[in-house]
């Protein structure tokens, strides 16, 4: 039997989720439910696995169960970038002899996004949810100016496009003189991860059922089939799809294995249009890895701000307060520092998001007993690298030898972390390192 030592916690509120209009979640399991599937987390990879689940055979019954309300959790946390390019700007993590790597790292982030345009095109949605509209890559000075153009070289290796952006071209998009340049990529789709996340989960029906404020509690072999306990019913299923994440380690799932690291993030409240030139919607990764994310929000009231920056390791997966207020200070100044007309905007957001990570970069995947397919460690791209493994685990639960199976199961094992405490001092320290070296960025 696997059972749940904790339930996930989430602190701050985000403000993706604030600046959506209140929504009644789906009613928690009360009773006995027999499925062909259950689905444990309703995040980007649970209820991705539940859609290519329906897809792939619509009469197949599909329970989906949520801990606690869908986006609530680290999904509505989310900068909200689904790339098709690798996340970090550095020719280490793009270029030397991996180019073909690299090149399936691409085809496997375009079926995330394909199975993501699927569902924006059936719902009709709007810019404000899904918009594919690429993103841009900034650089603060030299550091990241290298990096940019260190890039570009390694995008020239396998033949995808971009636009590199002086200072002046970059200004006219952002409405500030901060940034020194940028490359442009088209492949990116933004989204409004928590209006997505929603979205998605409201899309079920039939014969795919989601249960909200509904945590499994333990999980445990019955016969053929599984049966998952729940505060106020039981799920008997054939299969098992665990798409929890860093809480997969609450079951005794993994341990050893994962990295259990926050980000952490800040959004103004809503502004003037005319207080800031440039473009009304863009989004940006930092040029210089471990650096500052930062997007415009166009709405109805007035435009908003996001900064995501810092990073901390919490093995017990848990943040506080004071960690979040931290973190919106450092937020406070690098706003300040791109954003200078913006002075006196406030934040009215702050909140942290988890993050699985393993030290070889690579997910916790596969058939861990038979009829039970994990789905775990997005590795800090969630919105991407959490629906492919989602899509992935649901084709290998129905028995699929796909090529994204295959991927998935070509990966290696999830290499060991070192005992405690030498863990948290090197995680701790490499973190602190980075985000040093970051600099300005």
């Amino acid at each position: 039997m696997y059972v749940a030592s904790k339930l996930p916690q989430h602190l701050g509120q985000s403000g993706w989720v604030s600046m959506l209009p209140r929504r009644t979640p789906r009613a928690p399991l009360n009773g006995t439910v027999n499925a062909d599937v259950v689905v444990i987390g309703g995040g980007f990879a649970g209820l991705s696995a539940a859609r290519r689940l329906s897809q792939l055979d619509t009469k197949l019954k599909v329970v989906i169960l949520e801990a606690g309300e869908v986006a609530e959790g680290a999904t509505g946390r989310n900068s909200g970038f689904i790339i098709d390019l690798p996340h970090e700007v550095s020719s280490e993590d793009y270029g030397g002899s991996g180019d073909d790597s690299r090149r399936h790292d691409i085809k496997v982030h375009r079926m995330a996004i394909a199975l993501a345009q699927g569902l924006a095109d059936e719902k009709g949605w709007g810019k404000d949810v899904f918009d594919p509209c690429g993103k841009y890559n900034v650089a603060l000075g030299k550091q990241g100016d290298k990096h940019v153009t260190s890039y570009a070289k390694q995008l020239d290796k396998v033949n995808e496009p971009y636009r590199l952006l002086d200072a002046k071209e970059i200004a006219a998009v952002t409405g500030t003189n901060s940034f020194t340049s940028a490359i442009f990529t088209p492949g990116t789709v933004i989204i409004q991860p928590a209006a997505y996340i929603r979205g998605l989960a409201d899309s079920f029906t039939g014969s795919v059922r989601l249960y909200e404020n509904t945590p499994a509690l333990s999980f445990d072999r019955n016969g053929a089939s599984w049966q998952v306990k729940t505060p106020k019913g039981t799920v008997n299923a054939g299969k098992i799809i665990l798409a929890n994440n860093g809480q997969a380690q609450n079951f005794g799932l993994f341990r050893g294995q994962l990295l259990h690291v926050y980000t952490y993030a800040s959004m103004t409240e809503a502004f003037e249009p005319k207080r800031l030139g440039g473009q009304r919607s863009w989004a940006a990764t930092p040029a210089f890895p471990m650096g500052t994310t930062v997007r415009r929000v166009q709405g109805d009231k007035g435009d908003r701000i996001l900064i995501r920056s810092r990073y901390t390791y919490n093995p017990r997966m848990q943040v506080s307060e004071g960690a979040i207020a931290r973190a919106g200070r450092v937020h406070d100044k690098k706003l300040e520092a791109r954003f200078p007309m913006l002075k006196g905007v406030p934040m009215e957001y702050r909140w942290a998001g988890a993050m699985a990570l393993t030290w070889n970069g690579v997910p916790a995947f596969g058939e861990i007993e038979p009829g039970v397919f994990a789905a775990i460690a997005c590795n800090g791209v969630g919105a991407t690298k959490a629906t492919a493994s989602g899509i992935a685990a649901a084709e290998a639960a129905l028995g699929m030898d796909s090529w994204l199976v295959q991927v998935f199961k070509g990966f290696a094992a999830p290499k060991r972390l070192p005992p405690q405490p030498f863990l948290t001092i090197g995680a701790t320290a490499n973190l602190s390192m980075k985000e040093w070296s970051a600099g300005l960025e």
